[in-house]
C-alpha cells in the first residue's frame, strides 16, 4: 500500500478546512536539512516549502489530530475506550484545587494551579521550563517559553495593558501554536501546556519516536470546548453584539459559558457571561471537527468547569500525572477542597455533558462536510 504524504493531508484535511494548525507536522519536518513544510501564514494551514525534498515517509499524516491513525494505540496506552462509555477519559479521582501562592491565584485562570505546578517542577529541577501560552490582547495569544515564576506571571497576563496592541494586531486567535516552539528548546526537559489536539499530536509523536517529542517530560492539558478567531474588522461587530469594549476586557475565563471580567466595570457590569452558542461567528472552524473536551491524553487535565470560582478542576490521568500532583499537594503548593462522592459525581456529570455535546457537534459537522454543506 502506498504511504500517505503531506499531499494527502492537504487534500483530506486542509482543503476540508479542518486543519488544527497544531504544527506537529512542521515541527519535525522543518530542519535545515529537509525544510519540507512550514507556516507561511500563522493563521492558515502549513504548506509545502520544498516539495522536492519530501521523503514521503507519511509521518506528518500519522501524527495529524484529524487523521486518527494512531487512536487505537493511544487509547490502549492511556486507558481510554470511547466517548460513549468514558466521555471524560481515564481517571480515578477528580479534584478541585487552588494555588496557595497569592500571585498565581490572583493573576492565573481559575485557581492558578497550572502555573503553580510548573513553577514547582522548575524549582525542583524536574524540568528546565515550559512552553505556555501568553496573552497579548483579548483573543490573542502566542506560545512562549517560561523558566521562572516571573515568566509564568508575565504569560498569565498579570500586567496586561492591551490598549496599545489593539492598533497593531490585525488578527485575533485564542489558539496558540505551541508545538513548533519545541524546536527552539531541543536540549531541555520541557513541560507543555496544550489543547486536546496539541496533546494528541505530541502523544502520536512520542509513540513514533519523532523529534522533538523526546524532550517533553509532562503534558498539562487544558479543557477545550472551542477556540476563537476573528480579524480586526470583526471587533466592531463583536463589541456591538455583546456590549463589550475590547479595551475594557481584563480577563477571559471559561466555565459553563464564556466569562469576561471587565476593567472598572466596563459597560456597567464587572462580569459578563456569554453562552457558547452565541459565539459561533467567532469560533475557529476546525474546532468543529474536534471531539475531545477534557484532554484525555494529558498527564493531568485542567479547567474551570465543575469547580467554584477561584478553583481549578484537576484530573490526574497517568502514573506520572498522579505522582506529580501528589508531590505538589504534599509540598503545600496547592490545596484541594473537600469533594465527597456526591460532589465529585456532579462534577463528572458536568464534564460528561460538555464532552458529549462536543462529540455530537463533531458528528453533525462531519456529516455536513461529507455532504458538502459546510
Amino acid at each position: 500500500m502506498t504511504s500517505k504524504t503531506f499531499q494527502d493531508l492537504i487534500e483530506e484535511v486542509h482543503n476540508k478546512g479542518i486543519c488544527q494548525e497544531c504544527g506537529g507536522c512542521v515541527s519535525f519536518c522543518s530542519s535545515a536539512e529537509y525544510d519540507v513544510i512550514g507556516f507561511k501564514d500563522p493563521y492558515s494551514p502549513p504548506e509545502y516549502k520544498h516539495k522536492d525534498k519530501c521523503l514521503e515517509c507519511g509521518i506528518c499524516y500519522y501524527i495529524c489530530p484529524q487523521t486518527h491513525i494512531l487512536d487505537s494505540e493511544l487509547n490502549k496506552t492511556y486507558k481510554f475506550s470511547d466517548f460513549e462509555s468514558m466521555p471524560i477519559g481515564h481517571y480515578e479521582r477528580v479534584y478541585s484545587c487552588q494555588a496557595k501562592d497569592k500571585e498565581f491565584l490572583e493573576y492565573g485562570t481559575d485557581g492558578g494551579v497550572v502555573n503553580s505546578i510548573i513553577n514547582f517542577l522548575i524549582e525542583q529541577k524536574l524540568i528546565d521550563g515550559a512552553v505556555v501560552s501568553q496573552t497579548d490582547a483579548p483573543f490573542s495569544r502566542e506560545a512562549t517559553f517560561a523558566d521562572s515564576k516571573y515568566d509564568l506571571l508575565k504569560a498569565s497576563g498579570a500586567k496586561l495593558d492591551i490598549s496599545p496592541q489593539l492598533d497593531e494586531i490585525q488578527k485575533f486567535c485564542t489558539y496558540t501554536q505551541s508545538i513548533p516552539k519545541l524546536n527552539h528548546y531541543k536540549f531541555k526537559k520541557l513541560a507543555v501546556v496544550g489543547t486536546p489536539c496539541q496533546i494528541y499530536t505530541i502523544r502520536c509523536m512520542q509513540d513514533l519516536g519523532v523529534t522533538p517529542s523526546e524532550n517533553i517530560e509532562i503534558c498539562l492539558g487544558l479543557f477545550c470546548y472551542e477556540n476563537f478567531f476573528f480579524q480586526k474588522f470583526q471587533v466592531e461587530k463583536f463589541e456591538k453584539d455583546f456590549n463589550i469594549k475590547f479595551a475594557d476586557i481584563e480577563k477571559i475565563n471559561i466555565k459553563e459559558d464564556l466569562i469576561f471580567k471587565l476593567k472598572n466595570g466596563g459597560s456597567g457590569a464587572k462580569v459578563v457571561h456569554v453562552p457558547f452558542n452565541y459565539l459561533n461567528d467567532y469560533m475557529r472552524p476546525a474546532c468543529n471537527a474536534c471531539s475531545d473536551f477534557t484532554n484525555i491524553y494529558a498527564d493531568i487535565s485542567f479547567g474551570g468547569l465543575g469547580s467554584q470560582d477561584k478553583y481549578t478542576t484537576v484530573i490526574p490521568r497517568t502514573k506520572m500525572g498522579k505522582h506529580i500532583l501528589q508531590r505538589v499537594i504534599d509540598a503545600g503548593i496547592i490545596k484541594c477542597s473537600d469533594i465527597d462522592s456526591n460532589k465529585m459525581n456532579k462534577t463528572i456529570e458536568k464534564l460528561a455533558n460538555f464532552s458529549h455535546s462536543k462529540v455530537k457537534r463533531r458528528e453533525t459537522f462531519m456529516k455536513k462536510l461529507e455532504l458538502g454543506g459546510v
